[in-house]
């Protein structure tokens, strides 16, 4: 299993993904023109999604703490091949205070493994990612000590760093992150993507979905094949039903008539009727759910917290005209992800999936700038892709810690009783 995929036709830049989730930046990369070898994430739910999504990536479910530059070459099949760039955003909590070096601090170390392995894998760019947070008072001192670091080891970074909406750039949500871009030192710095003239809205990305509600199996099961009609441009090109000319990523296999991470929400009929009479644009009281406006912007969609800090959804918004919280597809639709893509079927999982990661497009646009620093022209791919094993979707911790061969305790645990799954296809394929 994760054996390295031939690389012997490889005509696009390559990528690495540091950190990958269940993939948004490594799409936003694969659709700005390059090949994402590898995906690095320690979560294996997560890295199951992403190797059912990317299945000529390989998915490496371990922690950067644990890897090397020359290990990631050899699973990845890269040999000695000049990577073109790596990306990634590493998790930050601890700050520098007087006297101590935020890069010293152990709740840090994730970065200070981002940077070193950088230097091992010496690709000619590299992109940082993280919350606006970061440029803000105290915080400002750890990106010093960041971008000292990058220095020191031959990168120089784009000055000064860009806090970038993914409103400015199609995605139909209000959703700023923090990017670093560095050139090595013998390549030509890019430039920070400049916004788009126009926007998208909430009714843009969800108005042609059908009502979840409506299909009773959707209780039981997060997909169901129903017809629907397509109009607006952006849920056209998400759905396959219109080409994007800026999407040089693989095409996927897949029924645009199927209504996939659509599990349904039950509410009682008291909270239906608080979400009936919120007005768009304003928080319901009691939930504090936002409920969305129809033609202006989703609010930043959030992870909620992990296993090990209680396993909290994190407040969904309530959709623009019916009594209840949007499914998982109508959240990666407002995040930018097309309906091949799948999430985990448990909708706790797929709205952190969501939440954790970049929207594709906003990826996409920093993307397409390291693209055009590299002077290379994109390409699309002609080969059509299949996914995944289903399996991997819906396997617990345990399944998906077997099939990547590693410790079942490596991601805390959240208690809680899950129905059966067959994970015969995994425990074959594993072996």
């Amino acid at each position: 299993m994760n054996n390295a995929r031939d690389d012997s036709s490889r005509s696009r830049p390559v990528g690495i993904d540091l950190f990958a989730g269940a993939g948004g930046l490594s799409l936003g990369f694969e659709q700005a023109g390059f090949d994402v070898a590898a995906a690095v994430e320690i979560d294996p739910i997560h890295c199951a999604t992403h190797e059912y999504n990317f299945p000529h990536s390989v998915a490496i479910c371990a922690s950067v703490v644990d890897l090397t530059g020359a290990s990631i070459r050899s699973r990845a099949g890269l040999l000695d091949q000049d990577i073109d760039v790596v990306f990634g955003g590493a998790p930050c909590q601890g700050f520098s205070m007087i006297g101590k070096r935020a890069l010293d601090d152990p709740r840090n170390q994730l970065v200070f493994h981002y940077v070193r392995l950088v230097q091992e894998l010496s690709p000619k760019y590299c992109v940082f990612e993280n919350v606006k947070g970061l440029t803000l008072g105290k915080h400002a001192a750890f990106l010093e000590e960041l971008i000292a670091a990058l220095g020191h080891i031959g990168y120089r970074v784009l000055m000064p760093y860009q806090v970038l909406n993914a409103a400015d750039f199609g995605v139909p949500q209000d959703r700023r992150r923090l990017f670093l871009m560095a050139a090595r030192v013998d390549q030509k710095l890019p430039q920070y993507p400049l916004p788009l003239a126009t926007r998208s809205t909430v009714w843009d990305a969800i108005g042609d979905l059908p009502d979840a509600d409506e299909f009773s199996e959707l209780e039981q099961v997060d997909a169901v094949k129903v017809k629907w009609a397509t109009q607006a441009i952006y849920a056209k090109r998400l759905r396959g039903a219109d080409s994007d000319p800026h999407d040089f990523g693989h095409v996927r296999r897949f029924d645009a008539n199927w209504l996939t991470s659509s599990l349904r929400t039950e509410h009682t009929a008291v909270s239906r009727q608080r979400f009936t009479d919120t007005e768009h644009g304003q928080t319901e009281p009691i939930s504090r759910f936002r409920k969305l406006p129809p033609e202006g912007l989703c609010n930043t969609l959030r992870a909620g917290t992990d296993s090990a800090r209680g396993a909290f959804t994190s407040p969904r918004p309530i959709h623009p005209f019916l009594p209840r919280v949007i499914t998982v597809r109508e959240a990666a639709r407002l995040h930018s992800y097309p309906d091949w893509f799948r999430f985990h079927a448990t909708k706790w999982h797929g709205f952190r999936q969501i939440g954790n990661s970049v929207p594709p497009l906003l990826g996409r646009a920093v993307a397409a700038c390291v693209m055009q620093a590299l002077g290379a022209l994109p390409i699309k791919p002609q080969e059509v892709l299949e996914p995944g094993l289903k399996t991997l979707l819906t396997c617990d911790m345990r399944q998906a810690a077997a099939y990547f061969e590693v410790p079942r305790d490596v991601i805390a645990q959240r208690i809680r009783k899950l129905p059966p799954v067959d994970d015969s296809d995994l425990l074959q394929h594993a072996a």
